[in-house]
């Protein structure tokens, strides 16, 4: 779970609702301080039991270089409603056409997903027109495929805990009641132990029990069970891509990251002392690195 370290906005962010032909997403806008929109937009997703406040320390500082950059909640997250019904509104399809209609109403050209985020981002890119509109595509954290490890044992531990490691889709409530004792139980704890601010964790716990339980469940079994996309991903022409993750990332290795950049043909950025947030770990260095890339790509689309 991404903790940001701060949640206080700063200047030229603002929060913001993003209008789109498949309903409303909360999100984090920045834009720049002074001078003008020079540079093209930026979309960021966020991973799964995360928001658009994992990227609060990093939306400032791409903004200031000229571009509009957009953070948003996916369906379900935090302060974005889920689906009417969660049979089929939280599939991998559906969150990808979600990215799409974000895209298109912002008229973000670059787009990034971090962990989760990126597994759900690439199939925006693999199964909708929208990447006739990027021209860059950012993995950060993420993988080729499924999580493995002791982070996916994890994930099979709280589906057990939940009553949803069988495939079905428990009571809604029921599920409530069981995120809510995870959370007292062993997340809070915890996050108090290794001595999170208390109004950091007040937003954790406000984040955690404001996500659809549905979609929790049903992510979660995206993220155990995702494919390999990685040969159609490499196979699309005209968006340039970047593999950037932290040295100790503890989710998807480093050298399982630095694997599927070799095989996209993308550009690779590790970054120093950051695990699986870079975006919160290392805030400045992850900027620069995401601005550099971005500069590049929107110069490749006007020599082209």
């Amino acid at each position: 779970m991404s903790t940001p370290t701060s949640l206080d906005l700063p200047d030229g962010v603002r929060p913001t609702t993003v209008r789109t032909s498949r309903g409303s997403f909360a999100a984090l806008a920045a834009a720049p301080v002074t001078g003008v929109c020079e540079r093209f937009p930026a979309l960021l997703v966020p991973g799964f039991t995360g928001s658009k406040e994992d990227f609060i320390a990093i939306l400032a500082l791409l903004a200031d270089r000229g571009r509009e950059v957009f953070a948003i909640d996916m369906r379900g997250q935090f302060e974005t409603p889920g689906p009417d019904r969660a049979d089929g509104g939280y599939s991998p399809a559906a969150l990808g056409a979600d990215i799409a209609a974000v895209i298109q109403a912002t008229g973000a050209t670059h787009l990034l997903g971090h962990s989760y985020g990126g597994l759900v981002t690439r199939e925006a890119l693999l199964d909708t027109r929208c990447r006739d509109d990027v021209d860059s595509f950012t993995l950060m954290s993420s993988g080729p495929a499924a999580l493995t490890g002791p982070r996916a044992d994890e994930l099979w531990a709280m589906l057990g805990a939940l009553g949803a490691s069988d495939g079905q889709l428990p009571d809604r409530e029921a599920l409530r009641a069981g995120i809510a004792g995870l959370w007292q139980d062993y997340l809070e704890p915890q996050f108090v132990a290794d001595g999170v601010p208390g109004p950091i964790v007040a937003f954790l716990a406000r984040r955690m029990r404001g996500n659809d339980p549905d979609g929790m469940v049903c992510m979660a079994r995206h993220l155990l069970a995702a494919p390999d996309r990685t040969l159609e991903l490499a196979g699309m022409d005209g968006i340039s891509t970047l593999v950037i993750y932290g040295e100790d990332d503890n989710s998807w290795s480093p050298a399982v990251q630095e694997t599927m950049a070799r095989r996209l043909g993308a550009s690779r950025v590790c970054i120093p002392a950051a695990a699986h947030s870079p975006a919160v770990e290392a805030p400045a260095t992850t900027a620069a690195a995401l601005t550099q890339f971005w500069d590049a790509a929107e110069g490749a689309r006007l020599a082209g």
